[in-house]
């Protein structure tokens, strides 16, 4: 038999959707559900499926794909280092990996000393950061506090950290010591944090929650409160961060230190990959070889990706795009009157309908050739590629009340 082509291993041309999603249905986990579509091919900020349909991804991968769907600058760098070196161990170190490091420690302007444990993904950043918090009270503060709505991953440190009950009940007995406290309340956080906390994880806008931005004054405050308690303070910026609110970071705006940041999603434009970043005393809690690993951390093709990804961010006046494209979305949605509430920051929105129809207008919104995702009854969020255009925002405006329409008549 001749030999397969590269073309014939990956794009499986000429097979249909249907018959693409009957041999996922024999062969994969149904985890995620059925899948919507069977997508072949991106550029920019659209996808095409299987059939040849053309969607405006409104999702971006759930906030990864920082700058759209293959971008050349981002690919070219990736088959460069791929071509070169593909993966070391963790014996051994690559100019990327630390390129990448020294990078991220300047963006979020870490102060001397601070350092990046390199993961796959955010839940395993955050599954280092609950050992970190574990490891820096040296099993003497047993409890850690996170907040009700809160999404932190699921492997099993991460999803005690989740308070979703549909996530967590049927795995339990989850890690211990997790105490979740109502959102964006000063008072319960002060109340709950003592003597006890190893550490506060907050994200400063819950996206799985339908995109609730903790305040200022509430981040500020945390930073107050755990450090006159001994608590650490891990930011969760896995969704938030690498300039999807049109900063670096979403928790820029309150001009505080935290004791850790968690990144993944748009770090790697696309490619998988996670970072701890740590600061302050803190960092000296997993310095110690064998204290945490893996396999896959620090891969010298994903760091090469994150590396090219934050060149093409800094340099082709991405945050600015950013900012007026979000706040012409934000500006255009509250003009609907069946939108009740618009909620978010730069390319992370959220808004309410006036009934429960989310979940049919993602269904008629996909059917109409826009990809959004419902993660409430009456919630859409929007997380699109950082270089979605004014004209392809209003694009979608201008198709929201048909669709709207279609799904109140659906349900």
């Amino acid at each position: 038999m001749a030999e397969a082509t590269a073309n014939e291993l990956t794009h499986l041309g000429g097979v249909s959707s249907q018959e693409l999603l009957e041999r996922y249905a024999t062969s994969l986990m149904g985890v995620f559900g059925a899948p919507q579509r069977v997508l072949v091919r991106g550029a920019g900020c659209h996808v095409w499926d299987a059939d040849g349909k053309q969607y405006l991804d409104l999702l971006g991968g759930i906030a990864v794909n920082a700058l759209g769907h293959a971008h050349p600058f981002v690919n070219s760098v990736i088959s460069s280092q791929l071509s070169t070196l593909g993966h070391v161990s963790n014996f051994f170190t690559s100019p990327t990996q630390i390129a990448l490091a020294e990078k991220l420690l300047e963006i979020v302007k870490a102060p001397a000393g601070s350092k990046v444990f390199f993961a796959n993904s955010g839940t395993e950043a955050n599954e280092a950061a609950f050992k970190l918090a574990r490891r820096h009270s040296h099993g003497q503060r047993p409890k850690l506090v996170a907040l009700q709505g809160a999404f932190h991953g699921r492997t099993m440190g991460a999803l005690a950290l989740t308070s979703k009950e549909a996530y967590r009940a049927p795995f339990e007995p989850l890690p211990g010591g997790v105490e979740h406290i109502p959102f964006d309340d000063i008072e319960a956080l002060r109340a709950a944090v003592d003597s006890k906390t190893a550490a506060v994880f907050l994200e400063p806008i819950q996206g799985e929650a339908g995109v609730r931005p903790l305040s200022v004054e509430y981040l500020r405050e945390a930073r107050k409160i755990t450090s006159e308690a001994g608590a650490l303070l891990i930011l969760d910026e896995v969704q938030t961060g690498i300039g999807r609110t049109g900063a670096w970071l979403a928790s820029a705006a309150a001009e505080i230190v935290p004791d850790a940041i968690t990144l993944a999603k748009g770090l790697g434009g696309g490619f998988p990959i996670g970072a701890l970043i740590t600061f302050g005393e803190a960092t000296s809690s997993l310095l110690s070889a064998g204290q945490h690993g893996t396999t896959f951390g620090g891969n010298p093709v994903a760091t090469a990706a994150a590396l090219a990804t934050l060149h093409a961010i800094e340099h082709q006046r991405i945050l600015a795009n950013v900012l007026a494209v979000g706040e012409y979305l934000r500006s255009a949605l509250a003009k609907l009157d069946f939108v009740t509430e618009v909620r978010g920051q730069g390319l992370l929105i959220g808004f309410d309908l006036d009934a429960d129809v989310a979940p049919a207008a993602v269904q008629a919104a996909l059917n109409a050739g826009f990809i959004l995702n419902a993660p409430g009854p009456k919630t859409i969020r929007l997380a699109p590629p950082l270089i979605l255009t004014i004209e392809q925002a209003q694009s979608f405006i201008d198709a929201l009340p048909a669709i709207i329409s279609t799904a109140k008549d659906a349900k």
